[in-house]
């Protein structure tokens, strides 16, 4: 019999992690409503067409699935992996023969699983009820799940390195959702993204959820929105090449500061 590898064990945490987040039915809840809840208040506050054959709806449903990223990975494991440091889960975790990055394997697994269940209900709810066009091409689809499989990795690992900032679990959301909001108003989540002072354009585009959400527009808006892009096209190579980048940090990061119990 073989030895387990990281991967193995990292696969059968990640179907562990699955099932003790759908046994938490508050959580579940919130994390899958909460988008369609923000594109009913949007879509309905805002019902104007912002381009030619482009409505306010169109354009925020490719937002709200670049904030889900941030939103699932980032911020709920920089959120929850404290408390679980506190309540000394990770502690007993240390005690078995899984690695860490069997750990971060399986909180992935978690989080991808969770954004595709999240982009599937936000587009059902999009064409159903606001008139979203759904992508039109092959290409389209696939440079969606590209971006939802490159994106939740980018968001899960950065989280698990964040998750050593805030000092406890009681604190950690006080740390974590004042970072989230502001890069959401800088990234063009909730408002269009050129229409920002210059200034914030420039601060969100160091960080990953700018290019998350530019890359969900080209799969969402015609392609003569490029234009109004503030490079003029839709920058696809340097979009993936820079969440990759964020997620080779976040790895290091991640590696090199995780511990299972508090110091």
């Amino acid at each position: 019999m073989s030895k387990p590898t990281a991967l193995s064990i990292g696969i059968q945490r990640g179907g562990l992690e699955i099932k003790q987040f759908m046994r938490q039915r508050e959580s579940v809840v919130f994390t899958m409503l909460f988008p369609l809840i923000l594109l009913a208040i949007f879509g309905s506050v805002f019902s104007d067409s912002i381009a030619e054959g482009v409505t306010f709806s169109q354009y925020f449903v490719a937002g709200m699935v670049a904030s889900g990223l941030v939103n699932t990975g980032f911020q709920q494991l920089a959120i929850m992996i404290p408390v679980e440091r506190d309540f000394g889960t990770l502690k007993r975790l240390r005690g078995t023969p899984m690695p860490a990055s069997s750990y971060f394997i399986g909180k992935a697994i978690l989080v991808t699983v969770s954004m595709l269940i999240q982009v599937i209900l936000l587009l059902a709810a999009g064409v159903a009820f606001f008139g979203v066009d759904l992508p039109a091409s092959a290409n389209k689809w696939f440079t969606l799940f590209a971006l939802v499989v490159l994106g939740s990795a980018c968001s899960t690992i950065l989280g698990i390195a964040f998750s050593n900032v805030p000092k406890s679990g009681r604190g950690a959301s006080a740390v974590v959702s004042p970072v989230v909001i502001i890069l959401q108003f800088f990234s063009g989540v909730f408002f269009i993204f050129t229409s920002l002072p210059a200034w914030m354009q420039q601060v969100a585009a160091i960080f990953p959820l700018k290019w998350m959400t530019q890359g969900m527009r080209s799969v969402f808006l015609p392609d003569s929105f490029a234009a109004r892009e503030v490079a003029g096209n839709w920058e696809t190579t340097r979009t993936f090449a820079i969440i990759g980048a964020w997620l080779i940090v976040g790895l290091i990061w991640a590696m090199r500061s995780f511990k299972w119990e508090r110091s």
